[in-house]
């Protein structure tokens, strides 16, 4: 039971899932994909080689599938990956990738994408994040999942966020954070731990006092950061633990936030 409003423009080749319902005055091109159940409010304009995941909401002028903010960019063939059940609000744009970056743009499942925010070219952004108004992810980065990013934020090129960190509104994100990391301040520092965040997964409170100690070794012991991080791989059983330290000693392109 597909509904198309008659102001809709929907370029040739578009592909339209069942029950798919699309407001007035939106323009769909003609290398876009909707999945079943997806709806698109009014003045929604997608673009590009994007697909959208089954059950996605897409509220009113976002613009979904252009062309990446990039002076390098040269019409090359790139796409955008949008995954099921997303919420993307009001004056919402996510760009398509680049040639340099993989030539991929990445969204995963059930992320709320909140009014004014953008994600640009090339980023992949794993499932349930939560990016609050107004704040912008650049180029190249990687959010893993259970991210959430406060308003009015933004997250320099090229910059990884681990698992479950949370990052608060009016911060500056220039270097990768660890996972379930708390960074706070004008220039974002690592403040500590999403303690909130564990707790409302149901973490166990062992795991919490292992990340916990992990934290405080990563900030108080000897030797560089990296050094404090390969010990803790020698001395924890905590799954949560082994993943911060696979993250630090993981392949980056920037330095990190270190425990402040």
């Amino acid at each position: 039971m597909t509904n198309i409003h008659p102001s809709a423009v929907i370029e040739d080749g578009a592909t339209i899932g069942a029950d798919v319902r699309i407001g007035p005055f939106c323009v769909i091109g003609g290398e876009v994909v909707l999945g079943q159940g997806v709806e698109l409010k009014s003045h929604v304009v997608i673009a590009g080689d994007t697909h959208i995941g089954d059950e996605t909401v897409i509220f009113s002028f976002s613009v979904i599938g252009e062309i990446p903010q990039d002076k390098k960019f040269a019409g090359e063939k790139t796409r955008l990956r949008i995954g099921k059940r997303n919420r993307i609000r009001e004056h919402v744009t996510i760009n398509t990738g680049t040639a340099g970056g993989g030539s991929e743009t990445r969204i995963g499942d059930d992320g709320l994408f909140m009014a004014g925010c953008h994600i640009a070219h090339d980023a992949h952004i794993g499932d349930r994040v939560i990016v609050v108004n107004s704040s912008a992810v650049a180029g190249h980065c990687i959010i893993a999942d259970d991210v959430i990013i406060g308003g009015l934020c933004g997250i320099h090129q090229f910059v990884r966020i681990g698992q479950g960190a949370i990052i608060g509104a009016l911060s500056m994100v220039t270097n990768d954070v660890v996972p379930h990391g708390l960074v706070m301040g004008p220039r974002g520092k690592l403040d500590g731990l999403n303690l909130v965040g564990l707790k409302r997964k149901g973490v166990a409170r062992s795991d919490i006092t292992a990340l916990r100690a992990a934290f405080q070794m990563l900030k108080d012991g000897d030797g560089t950061f990296h050094e404090r991080a390969a010990r803790l791989a020698d001395d924890t059983d905590s799954a949560y633990v082994q993943q911060m330290v696979d993250f630090i000693m993981g392949e980056t392109d920037r330095n990190f936030l270190t425990p402040s």
